[in-house]
């Protein structure tokens, strides 16, 4: 029976997925009829990393008619059981639980993963997983270093697996509409696009050393990482603000909008990269900058920004997130949801296209539960047709890098001469140690 499953994901269509949204989330009530298809005949998968954001994936991952959730790992037991508890409430059955995601990828009968962890995770995580003969769903950024990201691609083909990106906005559809709307000219020739990120985010204050929660597996969670001693204001969310595991604003959120600038303008690698900012607003642990612009040129004549403000929630273009494009014939600028505006070069408003789905842009689990739904019906078309992929982890790797070049810039104070054959820096061996990342003894990423 196993086999026969195997052999039909491999060979056949899980179901038409309908094209409204409506058809897509099932909601709440799925198990009332999650069982149309046949058990044998939905995809395995499991989660790892499932506080907050993990949760909410999981959660949209179960209610999708054409998937089993069987398994969530976390090292946080309290997570694992409020996921296990969330997902029976949909589904009407528990998941299986791991403190160690290793265990889960030793079931046969999983298909694919999705990867939620903290930053320094995904990408050791994701190799794994490609070993162990499973897809992957990796939320962005898809690593913590660009030597990881590169490591990534040739693993993907090397392993035969498909592998997803989380930038969920590239299944959206008035946003690829958007992009579509670019390429065929309605603003003429796009040469400069800018992007955003504005937040108010708090102090994280200066740790204490403490002992480490029961509740927590601090040594794996550290996992890849060296090893560094518990204090009480990493765990859970702070973390992102420390080069040791995090990457910054930059990655957490500005990953989603340059990726947006690189699909419009269809450009792949820099040629220089700058960035200007710093940690301004408190005096406490927080080590990445909580304002910070980046900005880069393209050989093709483009250049593009990005603006995180971590710590003033002043919107631009009266949104807290976007992209805009500017071209010699207009404008088009997409916000925080799944719709975009068009403007001549007088500013004024050519065309609006809207969608009713409310987005949160500052909603750190689930800013659109029903539209990542897309994202991931494309994520499970990958694997069962060949679908094109939204994001495979290639147009993942490069999207990412150069948020990854900014914060290199940023870090070594200068700006950096790229490579635009592969995104390599040239000439500048500080900024080269920053390419890739130190490992613990024994956690080395490994082909």
């Amino acid at each position: 029976m196993e086999k026969d499953r195997r052999t039909f994901i491999k060979t056949t269509v899980l179901g038409t997925a309908a094209l409204s949204l409506g058809g897509v989330l099932p909601g709440f009530a799925a198990k009332n009829y999650r069982n149309v298809i046949g058990a044998n005949e939905r995809i395995n998968v499991g989660a790892m990393g499932v506080n907050s954001r993990g949760l909410a994936l999981a959660k949209n991952f179960a209610m999708q008619k054409n998937c089993n959730l069987m398994s969530v790992s976390d090292v946080d037991s309290r997570a694992t059981e409020k996921c296990v508890s969330s997902i029976n409430e949909i589904t009407g059955s528990r998941p299986k639980s791991f403190g160690d995601f290793r265990k889960a990828l030793e079931d046969k009968d999983m298909d694919a993963i999705i990867i939620a962890t903290p930053d320094h995770w995904h990408a050791p995580a994701a190799l794994l997983a490609l070993k162990a003969g499973k897809h992957v769903y990796l939320e962005k950024p898809c690593s913590h270093s660009p030597a990881e990201g590169e490591i990534l691609v040739e693993a993907a083909s090397r392993y035969n697996r498909i592998l997803q990106m989380g930038n969920q906005r590239r299944s959206w559809p008035n946003v690829m509409k958007a992009i579509d709307e670019i390429k065929s000219g309605v603003i003429g020739k796009p040469y400069f696009g800018k992007s955003w990120y504005t937040n108010k985010r708090g102090s994280i204050g200066v740790g204490k050393l403490s002992a480490v929660p029961e509740w927590l597996d601090w040594e794996l969670w550290q996992g890849p990482a060296p090893r560094m001693q518990f204090k009480d204001n990493y765990v859970h969310y702070n973390w992102h603000w420390f080069w040791q595991w995090g990457t910054g604003e930059a990655l957490n959120n500005g990953t989603h909008m340059v990726d947006l600038l690189r699909w419009g303008m269809d450009v792949n690698y820099p040629v220089r990269v700058s960035s200007n900012g710093g940690r301004f607003h408190f005096q406490d642990d927080w080590e990445t900058p909580d304002t910070q612009v980046i900005s880069m040129d393209f050989e093709e004549g483009f250049t593009m920004t990005w603006e995180g403000r971590s710590c003033n929630a002043r919107n631009i273009e009266g949104s807290s997130v976007g992209a805009m494009f500017y071209g010699d014939k207009g404008s088009l600028l997409i916000t925080g949801g799944n719709g975009y505006t068009v403007y001549d070069l007088a500013g004024k408003e050519i065309s609006k296209v809207e969608d009713k789905e409310k987005i949160d842009p500052r909603n750190a689990a689930s800013p659109a539960q029903q539209l990542d739904a897309l994202h991931i019906q494309n994520f499970f078309g990958g694997i069962t047709k060949g679908e094109k992929l939204s994001s495979d982890i290639d147009s993942g790797h490069k999207s990412t890098l150069l948020v990854q070049l900014g914060n290199i810039a940023q870090r070594v104070g200068r700006s950096l001469d790229i490579d635009p054959a592969n995104g390599h820096i040239l000439k500048d061996k500080e900024a080269n140690k920053l390419w890739a990342r130190d490992y613990q003894k024994g956690w080395e990423m490994k082909l």
